[in-house]
């Protein structure tokens, strides 16, 4: 690092970085890269996080080695809107030394819920299934999923949505009970279909993504970039289906509830959904991610306000609705006893 931050008494978090105030504070390195412009001027490009949020970061004419990612850092600097995105401009950044007292795992953005609750209830939903073939095969998936603890860690994704620790987890606990609710209202559904697909669905993440054991990812594996999620989920299906004996009708079944699970070829789904289960799947897979990723945008944001654009919404500005207004009705006398 190229400089020390002095201390101070107040500690801010990313969600008081603010267009044009200073900012000082610890906080974790998620994503630290070198890049250059057009014009060849070099900066350090990081994305910054704690319990709070995260945030883009920007250090221009930086010359030392990138932070690791995962360090805990004290930094300085402006905040500053750039592209109607919220950024911090880096002045100075120094990693923690032992006797600050700053633990990684403090500053780790989390899921609201305990990893080991959310794998029982998933795993209580598998070994509910009445069918065998099905039930066989995600418990198989399970197990391997789980081997060393990976899941309970793994975030669902990178930087879009339920990138926390236990965020894979959480983002399938979700979708089952959302799943759940909606095959309460469409009878004809095939729930152990359903269910099962909600648990397969992102499990091949598992292997696309480099995540350390604090939910935060440095990268795509190989095996990420060449092969993805999706297919490498239906790869691991088949095996589990192989291992387990399980019918090929089922199994066929839930390949193709992974395979469709993003819905179009735009988004990275070989097929489209061709079954009731598939398209709920291709929906409540969507609904959950941008149901969240609107209620981050909308940290910070005061009633009758609009987020920044989210990227990941199209570059849509969230609006946070005004309270609304009180009843003007008396309210009603007590009942006699």
């Amino acid at each position: 690092m190229q400089d020390t931050p002095p201390q101070s008494s107040y500690e801010q978090t990313v969600s008081d970085i603010r267009a044009n105030v200073r900012f000082e504070g610890w906080l974790l390195v998620q994503k630290a890269e070198m890049r250059a412009t057009a014009n060849g001027k070099r900066f350090l490009d990081l994305s910054l996080v704690d319990r709070t949020g995260a945030v883009p970061a920007k250090w221009w004419d930086y010359a030392d080695e990138p932070p690791a990612v995962g360090t805990v850092v004290r930094v300085r600097g402006l905040g500053n809107e750039y592209n109607g995105h919220l950024q911090l401009r880096i002045d100075s950044l120094a990693p923690a030394r032992p006797e600050d007292g700053r633990s990684a795992a403090d500053f780790v953005p989390a899921a609201p819920e305990t990893p080991e609750s959310m794998l029982a209830e998933v795993s209580a939903t598998a070994a509910a299934l009445r069918d065998p073939s099905l039930r066989a095969i995600v418990l198989r998936l399970l197990a391997s999923a789980n081997e060393g603890g990976r899941l309970l860690s793994a975030p669902a994704a990178k930087s879009m949505h339920h990138a926390t620790l236990g965020g894979l987890l959480h983002h399938t606990v979700m979708m089952l009970r959302v799943a759940k609710a909606v095959a309460g209202v469409y009878r004809f559904l095939d729930k152990d279909l359903l269910f099962a697909g909600v648990i397969a669905h992102d499990l091949g993440k598992l292997d696309e993504m480099n995540a350390n054991d604090l939910g935060l990812v440095d990268g795509y594996t190989r095996d990420g970039r060449l092969v993805g999620h999706i297919v490498r989920g239906v790869v691991n299906i088949e095996r589990a289906a192989a291992e387990t004996g399980a019918s090929r009708e089922r199994t066929l079944l839930l390949q193709h509830l992974v395979l469709s699970h993003h819905g179009e070829p735009d988004f990275g789904s070989p097929v489209p959904p061709k079954c009731p289960e598939a398209e709920v799947l291709s929906m409540i897979d969507r609904l959950d991610a941008k149901l969240y990723q609107m209620v981050a945008a909308l940290k910070g944001v005061k009633p009758g306000e609009f987020s920044p654009p989210v990227w990941g919404l199209d570059h849509a500005e969230i609006y946070r609705p005004l309270p609304p207004d009180p009843d003007p009705s008396p309210a009603p006398p007590p009942s006699n006893p």
